[in-house]
């Protein structure tokens, strides 16, 4: 069945219109918008597609890492996120989690209600509205059409990760990323330990052969969970089936691709860049063992994967959310000569990073609007896909009971779990998979 999405007029439109319906007279003759960024003196109005906590964090991330940046769009597809989020960023005060210090820029919000928008193609509305850069912080699963309507507009992207929660998904991104390259289009993602100094130095070190050849590694994301935890809401009486998943999206795989893809893609994307290659091969296991109440929707709670890498290395991935456990945070590369983790390595050439520690959550955004102005734009989309893609192939061999191929996910897998209809309307919730009965797709 085609997928079509309603807007705020209610009318409803078909899923390829979706796709591309922010592309631009400009952006379809594969031409960059005439904006020039030079010498780090032009202003960059940035727009904000998902009005949440983390795009509400986001955009205060990007405001604080550069001189002469502007907030000046707000999408969701909600009102009250909308208005909930300007009113954190036009007051002065707060401090967010993912920030240095409290916010001291509301003069660098320049929102009217005419740049507000609201409704399944909100996103189209802040595209088209004058920015420069959009910030896609969304639940995962609009990503794909989101970075492809921006990058078709000619937009610089910063995009929340992960990036996508299916193979049909991931192919997009793919694609968009090949797009943005043509277009001279900036595209960073939310990997933060990418713009960490301790990770990097650490890598660094590890391609030059430090701890030798690469043999074997472990990651985790494993984390207690309480029913307050991971952006839970109580359904009201007025919500419809949609509405409810998307204000919950955390709960439900086509919406965040559960938490091994939503959250343990850090971790992963760590491993990827050690072995500078995604893995050829998954073989997992997991379930849903504590998180039995059905409004917790029908994602698992633990995961155990093993990675197996091109050149033969193992990798094991451990990922939970149960409360009253031991945690874990963190990665570790076994090399012949040696072991690294974050911002140190042990063995034959032993290592401890001791130079400036910048927050990442910033350090990425300025790390993107220097190359905008640079005229050097950063594409982080393949690499962001392919970390995507390793957690997405994992939750795939979990939930069937099936050793995973790499290839066959990418080139011959189906798997599209977007709903029939963008709309608020009914939207039954997707069984609980079953490890050896849950099919193949």
């Amino acid at each position: 069945m085609a997928t079509q999405v309603t807007g705020n007029e209610g009318k409803s439109v078909s899923r390829r219109e979706f796709v591309r319906g922010s592309a631009v007279s400009l952006a379809a003759l594969g031409l960059v918008g005439s904006r020039v960024f030079a010498a780090g003196s032009d202003k960059i109005r940035v727009g904000l597609v998902g009005c949440g906590s983390r795009g509400t964090g986001a955009v205060r991330n990007c405001v604080d890492s550069s001189p002469n940046v502007e907030i000046v769009a707000l999408g969701d597809v909600f009102q009250d996120r909308v208005e909930a989020c300007l009113s954190v960023i036009k007051k002065d005060g707060e401090k967010d989690w993912s920030s240095s210090e409290p916010w001291k820029h509301a003069d660098k919000v320049k929102v009217t209600p005419q740049t507000c928008f609201t409704g399944f193609d909100a996103y189209q509305k802040v595209i088209n509205s004058g920015v420069d850069l959009i910030i896609l912080a969304t639940p995962p699963h609009f990503r794909p059409i989101h970075l492809k309507a921006a990058i078709e507009a000619g937009k610089h992207v910063f995009m929340e990760k992960p990036v996508a929660v299916d193979p049909v998904g991931i192919r997009s991104v793919l694609a968009s990323s090949e797009l943005a390259k043509t277009k001279g289009l900036a595209i960073v993602a939310g990997t933060q330990r990418r713009h960490d100094p301790k990770y990097i130095e650490v890598m660094k070190r590890v391609h030059d052969g430090d701890i030798g050849a690469l043999v074997a590694g472990q990651c985790y994301w494993v984390q207690g969970w309480v029913r307050q935890w991971g952006f839970y809401t109580e359904r009201k009486p007025s919500w419809s089936d949609m509405e409810t998943q998307c204000r919950n999206w955390y709960y439900y795989t086509w919406l965040s691709g559960d938490h091994i893809v939503e959250q343990h893609v850090h971790n992963l994307d760590v491993i990827n860049w050690a072995m500078g290659t995604h893995p050829v091969l998954a073989m997992g296991m997991g379930g849903r063992q504590v998180r039995v109440e059905p409004e917790f929707g029908n994602i698992y709670d633990h995961f155990a994967v093993e990675f197996e890498y091109p050149n033969g290395a193992r990798i094991l991935s451990l990922a939970r959310q149960i409360a009253g456990c031991s945690e874990r945070i963190g990665e570790r590369v076994v090399g012949a000569t040696g072991v690294a983790r974050e911002g140190a390595i042990e063995g034959a050439k032993p290592f401890k990073y001791t130079g400036p520690t910048p927050n990442p959550y910033e350090q990425e955004h300025a790390d993107l609007i220097r190359s905008i102005r640079d005229g050097r734009p950063f594409n982080e989309g393949r690499q962001v896909a392919e970390s995507t893609m390793t957690a997405i192939l994992g939750r795939m061999s979990t939930y069937t009971g099936r050793a995973m191929k790499w290839d066959w996910a990418m080139k011959s897998s189906k798997l599209d779990l977007a709903p029939p209809a963008y709309k608020l309307g009914d939207l039954p919730v997707a069984p609980v998979a079953i490890p050896g009965k849950t099919p193949l797709t």
